[in-house]
């Protein structure tokens, strides 16, 4: 490399240039160039995972206190012949119901802002469905995670202890 250029500063030379020979690598100039979006991505990555752990643990107290608050209704259904799968179901059904509901209303907020930010380069990526589709499956797989503790909780519990003060 260092032979190119001393190669290259010569030929310069050989053309009569008095000012000496400015180059530069072209990943240092993308790099210098992208150097802010490289920043912002990486706060933007931190506060996303601030993010998802802050709302992970406020559905997992949501979902804790639904199932505190359905107790005698489990025991119920469980005395009554209901499977720990249909329990675990029913606790996080409306769960379920509600994060797709989100994404379905985010999505279309997140394409305007990806729109409006890939609109500043000069090369970008086509905006895609399975995108949005996989950013979906993925916050729904955090929710099951997330609520599936307190379902599997409920759902093996005595029901002798839930309805021993009715």
């Amino acid at each position: 490399m260092q032979n190119s250029i001393e190669f290259l500063s010569e030929k310069w030379k050989e053309f009569g240039q008095s000012k000496p020979l400015e180059y530069s690598f072209f990943d240092e100039n993308f790099e210098e160039t992208y150097r802010s979006e490289i920043q912002a991505g990486k706060v933007f990555t931190s506060f996303a995972v601030l993010a998802i752990v802050i709302a992970s643990l406020g559905l997992f107290g949501l979902a804790a206190f639904t199932a505190e608050q359905r107790t005698k209704e489990i025991g119920i259904r469980k005395v009554l012949g209901s499977s720990i799968t249909q329990i675990i179901m029913l606790l996080s059904q409306e769960f379920m119901k509600w994060v797709l509901i989100s994404n379905i209303l985010a999505w279309p907020v997140a394409y305007y802002i990806m729109h409006r930010w890939l609109e500043d380069f000069v090369y970008r990526i086509n905006i895609n469905l399975i995108y949005f589709a996989l950013a979906g499956l993925i916050t729904l797989m955090i929710a099951i995670l997330t609520v599936s503790y307190q379902s599997i909780k409920a759902a093996f519990s005595n029901p002798i202890n839930s309805l021993r003060y009715e």
